[in-house]
């Protein structure tokens, strides 16, 4: 759907009552299950929950009124939740990255195994070089 056709649906519908706003929703749901190619997509899980709260407070025949004053409480409280999970998301995030740079700028130690002075085999007896006498020391 284009912009231009949402936006005009959007202010025709700000013009109705919420009585046949819902009749609308209801002729769309009947419309959807008989001629839609696809099938729509499914809200996050605290938007389905409203929405079934929705339908069950329409399925009670409550009046318009009280069903839009409960959508406008449950629609703040689905946005602060959705603000808490996409703090603690991105707290998250910013943890990984920290751990990760951490661990990077580590300086890599030499794999356990014979390395150094102590792995190396002492020189035979053929290859050792007789010491040398010091400077003032030498004999005839």
């Amino acid at each position: 759907m284009n912009d231009i056709l949402r936006e005009r649906l959007i202010r025709k519908l700000d013009t109705l009552p919420e009585e046949k706003i819902y009749q609308i929703l209801d002729y769309i749901d009947f419309l959807e299950s008989k001629y839609a190619p696809k099938v729509s997509t499914a809200p996050n899980p605290l938007r389905r929950f409203a929405e079934g709260v929705e339908d069950t407070l329409r399925a009670g025949k409550m009046s318009a009124g009280a069903i839009a004053g409960t959508m406008n409480v449950m629609n703040k409280a689905v946005g602060v939740v959705t603000d808490v999970a996409n703090a603690g998301k991105s707290v998250a995030t910013e943890i990984a990255g920290v751990v990760t740079s951490v661990t990077s700028s580590k300086p890599q130690q030499p794999p356990p195994g014979p390395t150094g002075p102590a792995a190396t085999p002492p020189a035979s007896a053929s290859t050792q070089t007789p010491p040398t006498q010091p400077p003032g020391d030498q004999r005839k």
